[in-house]
Parts: C-alpha cells; sequence; structure tokens
C-alpha cells in the first residue's frame, strides 16, 4: 500500500527525533530536510497569484519514489510557497533522470520547472597547462590563493574553453526539449572559477606575461579589474545564457551575486579577501570594495544579490552598541544597493541567509542577528524592489530559515499587486542605529512599513513624488497610505 506523503513525513521526523539523542548524529538527509519542511511550516494563507516561489541550496534532490506521492509532496510545497529545482550534473545520466522526472511532474501540475545548472559552467580553469599562468622564463603557474584544490590560471588563456562549457550546457538542456518540457527558471552558482580579482589575483597577473602584454595598466586596480571583469561577463554571457537561450527563450536566467548596482560592494565571500593597496571605501572597519558593471553585459535576465549574515559584518560596526543593527545596516546596504539599481522589468531575487555565515573553525562566536531584526529586513527588501527569495543555509538550519521567510512572505502578499508592479521609492539607510522607512509606490498608493532601532516616537517626513509623506511609528505593521491625501510639496 501507498504510504502518503504526510505519514512519510511524520515518520521521517520520528527518525530525526531519535537520531539527535545519539552522540554521533548523522546530518540530515534531503528527505528529511524536505519532509521536515512540509510537517512543521504551514500553507501560505494568501494566494502567490504569480509571485515567484522561495527557491533554497535545500530545496533540490529528492522525490517520493512513487509518482501520486511525488505530486502530493509538490502540491504541499507549492502551497508552502516553495520550489524544487532539478539539479542536471553533465555526465551523470541519474542525475539527468531525476531533474526531468521533476520537470514533468511541475509541468504536469502547471508548476514553474526550475534548475539548478552550476555544474554545467564548470570548469574554464580545468588545471590543463593551457589554461594557467606563463612566467618570463616560459614556464607555467597557478593561483592558489581562492583555494589549494582549484587551480586558478590565466584569464586570457580560456577561449579554447567557451565550446567545452557550451557542450555541456547542451548536454542538460537538450533532453528537456526532447521531452517537450520548458525551463522556466535557471540559475547559477558559479563561484570559484574563471577571472576574479581578488585575493593573489592581481600579483598573479603581474608576474603573467599574457596578463601584462593584455593589461599595459595592470598596476592600476580599476584597469585590471574592468579587464577581468569584461572577461568573466563574457563568459557567462556566451557560454549559459545564449546557449539557456536558443532553447528556451523566455527561462528566467540568472548567477549568484550578479546583478545591478552602484560601483561598491559591502560584501565579502567566504572566499575572498582585498589584496594589498586595492582601493577600498571605509565605513568604520568596513573595507567596502570598487566593483564592476557585470550583470548588464553578462545577459542575465533576473539579478541575484546575496544578503548574508557574513561572520565578519558584525565586527566591521565597533561605533554602536546595538547588534541588531549591526546586521541590519549592512544587508540593507546590500539589498538597497540592487532594489535601487535594478530596472523594473528586470526581477530581482534575493539570496538569503540568517544563521551566522561561514564563521571560522574556532573562531570566537558573534551575536546571532535576532529573528525579529531579520524579518524587519526581509520586509524593507521586499519595500526596496526585491520580487522573489532564495535561501543558502545547512541542512540542518533550512526548517528555521525557510519559516521565517515564508511568514514575511505570505504577509507581503496580502499586498500582492505590489510584488512586481510596485516601484522602491524611499532608500534612506540611518549612519546610526535609529528609523528605517522602505515603501513600494504604486499610482498613488504607497505601501510603507517603518522600523526603529532606538526610541524615537516622531514621525518621519519625506518627499515622494510631488508630495510630503508622513509616516508615524507602528511597530510590526505595514500599511498603504494615499497619496493624493497628502500635502504638495513645495516646487
Amino acid at each position: 500500500m501507498r504510504i502518503g506523503v504526510f505519514a512519510l513525513a511524520a515518520m521521517c521526523l520520528a527518525v530525526i527525533a531519535v537520531t539527535q539523542h545519539c552522540e554521533a548524529q548523522q546530518r540530515m538527509t534531503q528527505e528529511q530536510v524536505l519532509t521536515q519542511l512540509i510537517e512543521e511550516i504551514p500553507p501560505l494563507t494568501h494566494p502567490r497569484d504569480g509571485a515567484l516561489p522561495i527557491r533554497a541550496s535545500r530545496l533540490q534532490g529528492w522525490l517520493p519514489e512513487d509518482d501520486d506521492a511525488a505530486r502530493e509532496f509538490l502540491r504541499a510545497l507549492d502551497a508552502r510557497g516553495l520550489a524544487l529545482c532539478g539539479h542536471p550534473v553533465p555526465g551523470n545520466a541519474d542525475s539527468m533522470t531525476a531533474a526531468l522526472r521533476t520537470a514533468r511532474l511541475q509541468h504536469e501540475l502547471g508548476l514553474e520547472v526550475g534548475v539548478h545548472a552550476s555544474q554545467a559552467m564548470y570548469s574554464f580553469f580545468s588545471g590543463d597547462e593551457d589554461t594557467l599562468h606563463v612566467a618570463d622564463d616560459a614556464s607555467t603557474f597557478h593561483d592558489e590563493s581562492f583555494a589549494a584544490s582549484k587551480k586558478m590560471g590565466c584569464p586570457f588563456r580560456l577561449e579554447h574553453r567557451k565550446d567545452a562549457i557550451k557542450a555541456q550546457f547542451r548536454e542538460i538542456l537538450e533532453p528537456y526539449l526532447a521531452a517537450g518540457l520548458t525551463i522556466d527558471f535557471l540559475y547559477l552558482d558559479w563561484e570559484i572559477d574563471g577571472p576574479i580579482e581578488w585575493n593573489g589575483a592581481w600579483d598573479s597577473s603581474k608576474r603573467c606575461t599574457v596578463c601584462r602584454e593584455n593589461i599595459p595598466e595592470i598596476d592600476d586596480f580599476y584597469a585590471f579589474q574592468a579587464a577581468l571583469r569584461k572577461i568573466r561577463s563574457e563568459l557567462q554571457r556566451e557560454c549559459c545564457v545564449e546557449v539557456v537561450q536558443e532553447y528556451f527563450p523566455e527561462a528566467l536566467i540568472g548567477n549568484y551575486s550578479v546583478y545591478p548596482q552602484s560601483g561598491v560592494r559591502y560584501w565579502y565571500d567566504y572566499y575572498e579577501r582585498l589584496p594589498e593597496d586595492a582601493p577600498f571605501f571605509p565605513d568604520q572597519l568596513a573595507k567596502n570594495r570598487p566593483w564592476y558593471h557585470e550583470f548588464e553585459p553578462s545577459g542575465y535576465t533576473f539579478a541575484n544579490p546575496v544578503v548574508y549574515t557574513w561572520y565578519a559584518t558584525w565586527s566591521w560596526y565597533p561605533r554602536w552598541n546595538n547588534d541588531d543593527y549591526r546586521w541590519f545596516y549592512n544587508l540593507l546596504q546590500v539589498g538597497t544597493n540592487a532594489g535601487r539599481h535594478t530596472p523594473q522589468q528586470i526581477p530581482l531575487i534575493t539570496w538569503l541567509h540568517w544563521h551566522t555565515t561561514a564563521p571560522p573553525a574556532d573562531a570566537p562566536e558573534v551575536p546571532q542577528m535576532s529573528e525579529w531584526a531579520y524579518q524587519e529586513l526581509l520586509w524593507h527588501l521586499y519595500l526596496r524592489g526585491t520580487d522573489g527569495l532564495m535561501m543558502w543555509c545547512t541542512a540542518e538550519e533550512t526548517t528555521k530559515e525557510i519559516g521565517l521567510m515564508t511568514e514575511v512572505m505570505d504577509a507581503m502578499l496580502a499586498h500582492r499587486e505590489f510584488i512586481g508592479a510596485g516601484e522602491p521609492v524611499m532608500f534612506n539607510i540611518p549612519d546610526e542605529p535609529g528609523t528605517v522607512v522602505s515603501g513600494l509606490r504604486l499610482a498613488d498608493r504607497l505601501l510603507v512599513r517603518r522600523t526603529d532601532f532606538g526610541g524615537n516616537q516622531q514621525p518621519i517626513r519625506g518627499v515622494v513624488g510631488d508630495r510630503i509623506v508622513e509616516v508615524p511609528r507602528r511597530d510590526g505593521q505595514t500599511w498603504e497610505i494615499d497619496l493624493s491625501r497628502c500635502e504638495v510639496a513645495p516646487q
């Protein structure tokens, strides 16, 4: 007799509860993660009505073997605003079979078909001699400053790798087309590969005869960064975006950390460090970096900023005693940067992580961002232009992380018409713990939220269009203001 998905969830949770008492507890399996989500996270109370679902690093890789149970499972995830992605890996027939099955079932249910295609993008730096740097004595060398296992090489010796990467994409795309399936959403998490200007890359390129020949002003970091990011953009456009669009021209396509922005980046990934003598913009102890405009030449069709609680972030702002604002300030800078510069017609899908991200081994603990502050952040991201959410975390963190996200998503769906169509119009970020106000404008309607990191009880006044808007303190509330009833701003 077939076991229903909810009975299966209960069985899995019982197993989890028992193993938590074992000294040598094993990590949760993908099956346990997904079934726990359905058991512990309630369905949305408001319809998505076309709003983007939440996708996550753990929302892939498993479905019940029985098709009826799998359909029930996918429906249950969808009811919670969650969507699975297939994860096909070039050369791995089992992964392709599983991804196509997920897509077929999603198609039958009228759900969006999503694909995590990172493995098709790796690796331009294959480790072969003809991808490495070339020294003055004609010997080759690679840059080990990113990871000992990654042979990062010369950014100008990658042209011959394009065809191999394109072939990997075709290998995973053609079966979808042959099966009569459409890919609606495809994302990459392509990081430590291809041209990157951080860590020891600048020094390595200065030692490389090919790099020096191609970057005459190599001692200028901005010239070095622009040369590498230009190539990186071309690799993404030619080998991923253009190939995917040959098969599925309407697909949303994006890559982790590639998004429209102001030319400044406020965060460091776990593998990145600022090269000595590279320029930066100080903010207390933060060293905000110059950032190349990579999104536009890459050709991606959705923006994908990264709003993570990186371990070092809290320590950058020692002037403030408010632990939550030490997190909130930086994360809102990232989200605001993307929201302010992403055109209205480009979906903005924000990567998130709440638990402190990538703490070094044996490092002292830092205060965790509170649940309250994190959910307030999510509200302000929506009200500054975010259209959809993605999330990375460990298996054990998944249910908690997604639960915090779906609570805000569900409440935001009560104002569904503003998602995607509303124009973000409030971008102020206080340089001290204080009052934060964000808003989306839709014609004469303004959806606002105010969050206070202090005792301010006074209304906040500002100008939206040609109107003066007054926002009183209303803790925990999001509400509409009728702009037509507001005072006209003096000319």
